[in-house]
């Protein structure tokens, strides 16, 4: 079962987009994997403390996606290949470089500064 013990909501972006991002982030990293069961609708949002119709758009747009199986009264369950994997993890990376550097140019850095500043943090990391 999928946990979502470490989920914390930020404000500021829908809800149901957080948990979208939640499990494609879970799944890029490895810890959620093809076949993992999503906890129901009901318990989420009791989990959560949010709207079951919150959920319920989360869950469709995973469906839509092709990244959960559901039937209905029945679990729910992640699908998950590599050609999907690749897929997910490039949207993210795409869309954490492109917010990154938009709110860098916001703050006025240069390129450079920017390149640089991230440079220092990766060697920070390593």
């Amino acid at each position: 079962m999928i946990s979502f013990d470490d989920f914390r909501p930020v404000d500021g972006k829908p809800i149901y987009l957080q948990i979208l991002e939640y499990i494609k982030r879970g799944a890029v990293a490895g810890i959620i994997r093809d076949g993992d069961e999503l906890p129901s609708r009901r318990v989420l949002s009791a989990l959560l403390g949010i709207n079951p119709n919150t959920v319920q758009k989360a869950f469709k747009t995973l469906e839509d996606e092709n990244l959960i199986t559901s039937r209905a009264g029945a679990k729910s369950f992640m699908t998950l290949d590599g050609e999907k994997l690749r897929h997910l993890r490039a949207e993210l990376l795409e869309d954490t470089v492109s917010e990154m550097a938009r709110k860098l140019r916001e703050m006025g850095l240069s390129k450079e500064e920017a390149l640089h500043l991230l440079s220092e943090h990766w060697e920070k990391e390593e």
